[in-house]
């Protein structure tokens, strides 16, 4: 790529700026999504224009992009709202709550169950913010804090990203730049991706009930990990497609069979000592309330198994999957260059939005069918709809405003070439074996921006390319294994995917109390994988 972009450290500073800023006025200024995000925007356009002279054309294309994105993005936002307001205006929630504590009253397994397997198991087959959007109602439905229902099925489904949803994110990375030993790359993507599913299990563990949860969950989490890692580990050497998808619905089998052991049958000790759950006599008082509907869990629960059975049936089946993909749509975007000569590329198609394997249409046709399912077993009042529409109404515009803010912010950044110097700058000033560990944060930087594996990995894939082409030593397979997994971590702490759970969970303007969370699963998993990084370039 020929441009004369500044690398140095006054311009890496101010390039790396907006996404420091961002960071800060969630977590300690705990502004709300929408603020933090359109005042990130504004400061990445100011030096955007001012700094790293890109004309307003070449702004406009960020903004542009930007919003496009951020519709795919709110395509599953809108309907997961939809379906968590359908089904808790019907009072299912209740009945999911009562039904599963008849079928096993350890609350630490039943949070790994839901938090951990069911919403690795979505992303492995849907992706794109639906573990989250479903997971997080759910996970309160029986009981769990709102804070804590978004923070979980953040981390567990984060080691997912990059391989879930039939190895999206590594047919985009081969599509994107050419990898000579690409089994190398898998083998090590499969050893790294490890890292962040092992740690998801054991700091569930902790959040319920910090050392004796994790005594008391630890076969669980081994039994769960060695299925996930080891299975998407093997597979990624036999069929990378389904790498994830197999292992993760294997993973759901062996919740049946560890459930008939008595040690997660039972109430866990580590329970009288939790603060993740809510107060038992509240949730008396609350019921009092409330009466739970006259029906059985496997009804309440209709609306998820629809979702469920579509979703395996239309995306985890490769060539139905593959038929439907190939209907998509998108708009072209002109070329552009900055005045230091970078140079955005015209796109005929920029992101195509395939319509039928976009899991917001199965969210959609699942949350249709809940309120026409609710509605024949006479679950609704008068007021329903009007109650449904004003609480999907009342979540969504704060959740669509702050994801538009976060996406143009991030698309703007890469067009006026901020996002490249901070790549660059990296690079510069790092030796073979530290490039490796930072590519995994340069990873976890391109969801946090993006909220998507995939596009951090188009984003920064060609980068580390001419990185590898230019400094002696360095293979590129691990540097993409680094990148790849530092993606996947990066979506814990995505604002966008962040927003998306809060909103969900009903607990809009929360973001902070679950970034505070996530930013440390982050942290602690990024150092691991960018050690083990380093270690696998010494050994290769």
């Amino acid at each position: 790529m020929d441009h004369s972009l500044p690398i140095d450290l006054f311009h890496w500073s101010m390039a790396i700026l907006p996404l420091v800023l961002l960071l800060i006025f969630l977590v300690v200024f705990k502004w709300s999504g929408a603020v933090s995000g359109w005042t990130a925007f504004a400061i990445a356009l100011g030096l955007g224009i001012f700094l790293f002279q890109a004309p307003l054309d070449n702004a406009a294309i960020g903004f542009g992009k930007g919003l496009w994105e951020a519709f795919f993005i709110l395509l599953v936002v809108w309907p997961a709202l939809l379906l968590y307001q359908v089904t808790r205006e019907s009072g299912s929630f209740l009945v999911i709550r009562e039904g599963i504590q008849k079928h096993s009253k350890n609350y630490l397994f039943l949070v790994l169950a839901f938090g951990w397997v069911f919403a690795s198991f979505l992303q492995g087959i849907a992706g794109f913010g639906a573990p989250i959007a479903v997971v997080a109602p759910l996970l309160i439905g029986i009981g769990v804090k709102p804070i804590m229902a978004v923070v979980i099925p953040l981390i567990g489904h984060a080691w997912a990203n990059m391989l879930g949803t039939l190895a999206v994110g590594w047919i985009a990375t081969i599509n994107t730049i050419s990898i000579e030993q690409e089994g190398l790359a898998l083998l090590y993507m499969g050893i790294l991706l490890w890292i962040p599913n092992l740690l998801a299990g054991f700091m569930i563990c902790w959040l319920f009930g910090k050392g004796k949860a994790i005594k008391e969950g630890f076969l669980a989490v081994i039994v769960i990990s060695v299925i996930h890692g080891g299975g998407q580990l093997i597979l990624t050497q036999i069929n990378p497609t389904l790498s994830n998808f197999i292992p993760s619905t294997l993973a759901l089998g062996a919740l049946f069979l560890l459930a008939r052991m008595d040690r997660y049958k039972e109430k866990a000790e580590s329970e009288d000592h939790t603060d993740i759950l809510e107060d038992s006599s509240a949730d008396e008082e609350e019921e009092q309330k409330e009466e739970t509907p006259n029906l059985s869990l496997h009804h309440a629960f209709m609306p998820y198994y629809v979702l469920t059975g579509l979703s395996i049936v239309m995306l985890g089946l490769p060539f139905i999957h593959d038929f439907l993909d190939q209907f998509e749509f998108g708009f072209p975007f002109p070329a552009s260059e900055t005045g230091y000569g970078f140079q955005v590329e015209a796109e005929e198609t920029y992101s195509p939005i395939a319509p039928f394997t976009h899991p917001g249409l199965y969210l959609l046709i699942a949350a249709v069918f809940a309120y026409f399912w609710y509605k024949k077993k006479d679950l609704y009042g008068g007021n329903a709809g009007k109650n449904i529409f004003k609480g999907v109404k009342d979540n969504a515009i704060g959740a669509s405003l702050a994801i538009v803010g976060f996406l143009t912010m991030t698309e703007l950044m890469d067009s006026s070439g901020q996002t490249t110097v901070v790549a660059l700058g990296i690079a510069e000033v790092s030796p073979p074996a530290v490039y490796v560990a930072l590519a995994s944060v340069i990873g976890i930087i391109g969801s946090f921006m993006t909220s998507s594996n995939t596009s951090s990995n188009v984003l920064f894939s060609p980068l580390h390319g001419s990185v590898v082409d230019s400094m002696e030593g360095l293979q590129m397979a691990t540097v993409i294994a680094a990148q790849s997994t530092g993606g996947a971590i990066g979506n814990a702490i995505s604002p966008a995917n962040v927003i998306l759970g809060t909103s969900t969970a009903g607990i809009k303007g929360k973001d902070s109390e679950v970034l505070k969370i996530t930013l440390i699963f982050a942290l602690i998993s990024g150092a691991l994988v960018a050690g083990a990084s380093v270690l696998l370039h010494f050994l290769t």
